[in-house]
């Protein structure tokens, strides 16, 4: 395309299970950065999100920050009202041509400890706002000609093993992330004859899987060792890959595991 597409891709974390030593943005938004997208970031924390930004742009990329409070449904409805008011570089507007849902809520807990609030987190996260998101973002992809790889758009949906089966302390969690998959199968079904093409992708190193290593030995091995645990940057280029799919070979579902998965 002669004019730079956007991906616009929700949730960041803390930015630990996407960034390396040596470079301060997140795998994600380097990689679609470095394939010539344009970047709008939705996350908590305003500070962190136009931190992200700021990494981008430092770099040659460009990238705009827009801050949630929350993912409920009216909070991302709200967010993609800026990002179509926004004024991107160059004379011409860009197209949203792909869109990352990464948020989620970190709900383990024995079932009979499963508060309220922990449900309502859970469904926000992987409910109220995914479908704020996937709405949004549907409409966006309907304006889009088709491209030169038969399609309009393609939105990710980052999933987990909870996805497809529950086990010890995952009753919220799980849930959620059921949710998840079922909206990412419905949409396919029921966008995928408009061309629109919508994806649902264990463990990932990132600092919060570090802290719950119990000692420090198993701390290094499962940041040492790829066998036992997903790399953000593999998954980035995995998610660069199905953006790049053609019509004629859609990826419906991801299932990304190190070599030496136990869960």
């Amino acid at each position: 395309m002669s004019i730079r597409p956007i991906i616009v891709i929700a949730g960041i974390g803390n930015g630990s299970g996407t960034r390396d030593k040596d470079m301060p943005e997140s795998f994600a938004l380097r990689v679609f950065t470095k394939a010539g997208y344009r970047v709008a970031l939705i996350a908590r924390g305003a500070d962190k999100v136009k931190k992200a930004a700021d990494d981008i742009n430092q770099i040659g990329g460009e990238a705009a920050a827009f801050p949630v409070e929350s993912y409920t449904y009216k909070s991302l409805t709200d967010a993609f009202g800026a990002i179509r008011a926004h004024k991107w570089s160059g004379s011409e507007k860009p197209e949203i041509r792909a869109a990352l849902w990464n948020a989620g809520a970190g709900v383990w807990k024995p079932f009979l400890n499963v508060t309220e609030q922990d449900l309502q987190l859970v469904l926000d996260s992987n409910v109220n706002g995914a479908f704020a998101f996937a709405n949004q973002v549907v409409q966006e992809f309907q304006k889009n000609s088709i491209d030169e790889l038969g399609k309009r758009g393609t939105l990710i949906f980052t999933g987990a093993t909870a996805s497809i089966r529950g086990n010890v302390t995952t009753s919220a969690f799980a849930a959620g992330k059921f949710a998840l998959r079922a909206l990412s199968q419905s949409l396919n079904k029921e966008f995928g004859k408009q061309n629109i093409h919508a994806i649902i992708d264990g463990g990932i190193l990132t600092d919060l899987s570090l802290s719950r290593r119990a000692d420090e030995a198993a701390a290094k091995a499962w940041k040492e060792d790829a066998n036992i645990r997903l790399d953000p940057e593999s998954i980035a280029k995995s998610y660069l890959y199905l953006a790049n799919q053609d019509r004629s070979a859609w990826t419906w579902e991801l299932d990304l595991r190190p070599a030496h998965e136990k869960w």
